[in-house]
């Protein structure tokens, strides 16, 4: 049974006929419960489905990264959630039912600092990642204890490796070292600049894949 506190205007918690209320983030809300559905498998639902499910994936293996990159979208919803609208929103393409995620569109990382100069990575090295990018620490509002944030997903084992505290911008140039168990898989590898303090982040960037060796 349903509650509603301070009269009929305050909030309700619980559920009243088909009517749910609750909190969330010190926001009180309530929503309808929908009716049913007489075929739950439309082709347009099993498309938003497919396309919800890729990008969860995607999400899901980049966690860390995102709590990080998307922190200054974390207002009324999760950094996880401001991900997912975004990328379903703007990086999700294909014909239907096979969708794909364009990974030059998938910011892993959303903000105003300035972001990565002529990063280009290097896998010529057995069992690492060794990406690099020039010192635009001059420049914008750049500075020299910028941070380095690397990373290196692997879709076909849905996980990745990242570094969110890497080298200096100054420095240009961080290594990832990679399992023995991705020898022989497709990685894609992606870059970003975090403040110091950790509040400010630039726009991620995809530096393209390559075959992990």
């Amino acid at each position: 049974m349903g509650k509603i506190s301070q009269g009929i205007l305050g909030g309700l918690s619980g559920k009243v006929g088909n009517v749910i209320g609750g909190n969330w983030k010190g926001i009180d809300y309530l929503r309808i419960k929908p009716s049913s559905v007489a075929n739950p498998r439309t082709e347009g639902q099993v498309n938003q489905r497919n396309k919800f499910t890729i990008t969860l994936e995607y999400l899901q293996a980049n966690k860390g990264f995102i709590k990080i990159g998307y922190k200054s979208f974390a207002t009324k919803k999760t950094e996880f959630n401001a991900a997912m609208s975004y990328i379903l929103n703007n990086a999700v393409g294909g014909i239907a039912p096979n969708f794909t995620i364009d990974y030059s569109l998938a910011l892993l990382s959303r903000g105003s600092l300035s972001g990565v100069l002529n990063g280009t990575t290097d896998l010529t090295t057995a069992g690492e990642v060794t990406f690099n990018w020039d010192d635009n620490s001059t420049e914008g509002n750049a500075d020299v204890t910028d941070k380095a944030m690397v990373l290196v997903y692997n879709p076909s084992k849905k996980e990745s490796i990242s570094i969110l505290d890497g080298a200096d911008r100054t420095v240009g140039s961080q290594i990832v070292t990679i399992p023995g168990t991705y020898v022989g898989d497709t990685i894609e590898l992606f870059m970003a600049f975090v403040s110091e303090d950790g509040k400010t982040v630039s726009n991620s960037v995809y530096l393209g894949s390559g075959i992990a060796n």
